[in-house]
């Protein structure tokens, strides 16, 4: 019985040792966009060729113009506009939105999302069929109605 149970902490203790991202190698690593080879993200610069433009980009700071069928522009920075971002696994965008502009549905695996509104209202609410919401709740389409009255966006 003492054996398995060693074996059970040997491998709760090997499993979780390698259930982590590895350290970075280096502490600065911009990115050198014009070669080649990519391995876990771009090869790095030699240190002598790093400048402060490499960690600048003003195009988040910009109102892009909103002209699709969507109603919204999505302005991406990530390693390929800012360099010194480079094996950090950060990336950021501006979304500009028109007046009733849609997010489209997508994913980000491994990755979180967060909003932050410079200037407007956002309103997000996704349509749920009645019917569904009975069938998840298990109650009448009458208590669903005072539960989308309650949660419904207030008119100005």
């Amino acid at each position: 019985m003492a054996a398995i149970a060693t074996y059970l902490v040997i491998f709760a203790v090997i499993s979780s040792a390698l259930a982590y991202d590895p350290d970075m190698l280096q502490d600065l690593c911009v990115a050198n966009t014009s070669a080649g080879i990519k391995v876990n993200g771009f090869t790095c610069k030699a240190e002598t060729n790093i400048t402060e433009a490499d960690f600048f980009f003003d195009g988040l700071a910009k109102t892009g113009k909103v002209n699709n069928s969507v109603g919204s522009l999505v302005t991406g920075a990530n390693v390929e506009k800012i360099p010194g971002l480079n094996t950090l696994g950060v990336s950021l965008s501006r979304i500009d939105y028109a007046p009733e502009g849609l997010n489209p549905p997508h994913t980000h695996p491994r990755a979180t999302e967060m909003i932050f509104v410079l200037e407007g209202e956002i309103f997000v609410f996704p349509r749920v069929p009645d019917n569904v919401l009975t069938k998840a709740f298990q109650i009448g389409t009458k208590e669903i109605d005072k539960i989308k009255t309650k949660l419904a966006p207030k008119k100005s």
